[in-house]
């Protein structure tokens, strides 16, 4: 039932129960108090009743006392039995008579249902032991006592319901901010993508809750985004080489009587093939880093080797067009030292740095590879002598599909991808990649942390 509840109301409630509770409770322990008190005063005035006959009897014992005034409840007895005052009720005698004197005090009611306060004394005199007793009636207290409680009643349901107004008015005084957020966040639904949640003034709960939201939408903005702009990216890049597919294949069906043209209109869509399908491979490479759906994996500085010198094989297979020089160097390596990285993504990562740095090189190029291992990261570089990167364009080498002059990619057809690729997967290990002009040449580099 609760939980159907606002935030609020819950708070309010939860707070009048608590005020319930501490009210009852200072409200039973002021009315004790006040009971008590009566109840001592009502005793303090019977025993102030038989002061007087106690000074008489102690005086003059052998005197007759002096008759008690109107109101005034007492029985006095001498040391010989007579009964020299009594205006008790007949109700409250009884008990007394054949009493031994003793000094005492108790409650008793009568046949009409009042009580009484009963104090007895001994007083001590040379002709013997006086008994006396006087009675008080509380009935004033408990008419005090009644009024007591009404007005505790009363002031307490007031009390209350002024708590409760003040409770109910703090709560949405303080959940304000939430109703602030909770307003942004409908317009965050209605297209305001940049929008952010207000942070309120004061360091409390609420704003920090906000500013941790406010980061999280600026992540999912920021992906978003991103999302966006590969998709926009993407479909930009898929458009040519479509567009050149399917030319290609319009001039194929032209040719079916040339086999020899035919044969070149295959071979020339065949690439074009080849190229949507890197372009798609890279793509999805790139959306499961990202997205951090790769499973996690480690390999030791000796499989990276391994793959390390598998990259240089396939490398120099396909600089043998070209007649560019693949060198490289290895220096010596703990074998056992392991990274967070696939050995299959590293070889990738090597990959797509030897395929850029043999495109950019002139015939009869030379492109060099190191890698080398310190006690805290491996180092791996690739270093070509072909023209460099335009100098503002090396900031922003490593975005998707961009691409630097003619002189590096336009005449290969690359898609940009490839440095997009191999950035993602050093951050994917915990690395870095950079990149830096030789003059002349390139410098790629690329450090990956021991675990």
């Amino acid at each position: 039932m609760l939980s159907r509840l606002s935030i609020r109301s819950r708070i309010t409630l939860g707070s009048l129960a608590v005020a319930v509770v501490l009210l009852l409770v200072a409200l039973l322990v002021v009315r004790t108090q006040v009971s008590t008190v009566l109840a001592s005063a009502d005793a303090s005035l019977a025993q102030s009743d038989l002061e007087s006959f106690d000074k008489d009897v102690t005086a003059n014992p052998d005197e007759t006392l002096d008759a008690p005034g109107s109101g005034i409840l007492v029985y006095v007895r001498s040391p010989g039995g007579t009964v020299e005052a009594n205006t008790l009720p007949r109700d409250i005698l009884v008990p007394i008579l054949g009493r031994d004197a003793t000094d005492e005090q108790y409650m008793t009611t009568d046949d009409e249902g009042r009580t009484f306060v009963v104090v007895g004394r001994t007083v001590q005199t040379s002709a013997g032991t006086w008994a006396m007793w006087s009675a008080r009636s509380t009935s004033s207290n408990e008419l005090a006592l009644r009024g007591l409680d009404a007005v505790l009643l009363v002031g307490g349901l007031l009390l209350l319901l002024g708590f409760g107004a003040a409770s109910w008015l703090l709560a949405t005084a303080a959940l304000r901010p939430v109703s602030a957020m909770r307003r942004q966040a409908e317009q965050l639904g209605e297209g305001a993508t940049d929008a952010q949640l207000p942070v309120g003034r004061t360091q409390d709960e609420l704003s920090e809750l906000a500013t941790t939201l406010n980061r999280f939408l600026s992540r999912v903005q920021a992906s978003s985004a991103r999302e966006k702009q590969m998709v926009s990216d993407a479909a930009h890049e898929l458009r040519t080489p479509l567009a050149v597919l399917k030319t290609q294949l319009e001039l194929a069906h032209n040719d079916f009587g040339d086999a020899d043209a035919l044969a070149r209109q295959v071979g020339a869509a065949e690439v074009s093939v080849d190229r949507l399908a890197s372009l798609a491979s890279n793509l999805l490479e790139l959306s499961r880093i990202e997205s951090h759906e790769a499973a996690a994996s480690t390999s030791t500085a000796a499989v990276l080797t391994d793959e390390f010198m598998g990259s240089v094989d396939r490398a120099r297979m396909l600089a043998l067009d070209k007649s560019v020089a693949v060198d490289f160097t290895l220096s010596p390596i703990d074998d056992g030292a392991e990274f967070r990285i696939a050995a299959q993504a590293f070889g990738r990562l090597v990959d797509n740095l030897f395929s850029n740095a043999i495109n950019a090189v002139d015939d009869a190029g030379t492109v060099r590879a190191t890698l080398t291992q310190s006690e805290r990261r491996l180092l791996l570089t690739v270093s070509d002598d072909g023209p460099g990167m335009p100098d503002d364009f090396v900031p922003v080498a490593f975005e998707r599909f961009t691409r630097p002059d003619a002189s590096r990619a336009t005449s290969t057809g690359g898609s940009g991808l490839g440095l997009a690729l191999v950035r993602a997967l050093a951050r994917e290990a915990g690395g870095e990649v950079s990149a830096e002009n030789t003059h002349p040449g390139l410098r790629m580099s690329v450090f990956l942390p021991k675990m």
